[in-house]
């Protein structure tokens, strides 16, 4: 079975040969272990066409995986402490709303990538592999903009500058998309964490009102381009996979086990393909190999089945063992339902 048809069979819950596999390699890990990691990726098929270890000199990674201070496209000011780490936000634009008048929205050319760093950005469209473009986000890229604090707490104000730059990111967001749709992708990737390790940042219901149109909208030009919709969110965020649901999402990339898998099993189940992300605040990180290959068994049978629903992937970092990493990449390859 060639990549692109497993890919689409798991998503679709089409009896795939097997659950098909996608890195989520981090820079720092690709930096820290090199050949080591090239050895044990030489025999993984990996279905989305991705070059995953590419030849890219850290003067050309993205401010945020940048070693030193770097300015970005949107004028944020990102502080890396080491390159192939992710850095944070030092100064933001927007931080005073006196200076919305004189923002200039970026205007950003698309092409598909011939060397990329992670796993939103692939070599371009193949008709062997499945192919996915963007990581586009959203509250992420306000906060980019505002400030995480300040944004959290204009919306717990309902401050009137907030919906501007909802609305006014929105419009920026569907103009780069129409970017994007001139591409033969398969699958359309957004992202923004939402979870913190107990429950949703915001109120599910502040979601529903400011959020969820927005994202409606985006959703909604990619899916009737007939491309699927892929959305990332790191930490307990089941109070909002319904929504995502509702309005297009065909798989979540999500911490399924932060959640309980007997409860994910019982709620979603057969009604979305999951991009598993292994725990790595535990298992990966500080278990055994043999603990790696019973939890991927126990993550992929809570959420798939041999009809599909599943898309084998675990993030790796340079603190994830190389045993951990060989182990985790021999049982996605050999793992039947």
């Amino acid at each position: 079975m060639k990549s692109r048809e497993r890919v689409l069979k798991a998503i679709n819950f089409d009896y795939p040969d097997r659950p098909p596999i996608s890195h989520a390699i981090l820079p720092s890990a690709q930096l820290y272990y090199g050949e080591k990691l090239r050895d044990i990726l030489k025999d993984v098929h990996e279905d989305f066409g991705w070059n995953v270890l590419p030849d890219m000199s850290p003067k050309e990674y993205p401010p945020y995986y940048r070693k030193g201070e770097h300015r970005d496209g949107f004028g944020t000011l990102w502080s890396c402490a080491e390159d192939g780490e992710y850095g944070v936000p030092k100064q933001v634009p927007l931080e005073n709303w006196d200076d919305y008048g004189e923002y200039r929205w970026p205007d950003f050319e698309i092409k598909p990538a011939k060397k990329h760093l992670y796993s939103g950005h692939m070599d371009g469209p193949s008709e062997d592999y499945y192919a996915r473009g963007g990581w586009i986000t959203f509250f992420e890229q306000m906060q980019q903009l505002r400030g995480f604090n300040q944004v959290l707490l204009d919306l717990a104000i309902k401050d009137k500058m907030v919906y501007r730059l909802r609305d006014d990111l929105l419009e920026f967001h569907l103009r780069h998309l129409d970017k994007w749709l001139t591409f033969n992708y398969d699958g359309l990737h957004f992202a923004d964490d939402w979870g913190s390790q107990q429950s949703l940042m915001i109120d599910p219901e502040l979601w529903r009102e400011f959020f969820k149109p927005a994202y409606k909208k985006m959703f909604d030009k990619v899916l009737r381009a007939g491309l699927d919709v892929h959305f990332h969110s790191d930490g307990y965020i089941i109070d909002i996979i319904p929504d995502l649901l509702d309005i297009g999402v065909k798989v979540i990339n999500a911490q399924v086990n932060i959640m309980g898998l007997d409860e994910m099993k019982k709620r979603f189940s057969g009604s979305v393909c999951f991009r598993t992300d292994l725990d790595r605040q535990n298992v990966t990180l500080f278990g055994t190999p043999d603990d790696v290959r019973k939890h991927i068994d126990s993550v992929f049978r809570a959420v798939g089945s041999e009809k599909g629903g599943v898309i084998s992937c675990g993030e790796i970092g340079r603190d994830t063992p190389l045993d951990n990493i060989k182990a985790m990449y021999e049982t996605f390859m050999k793992f039947r339902f």
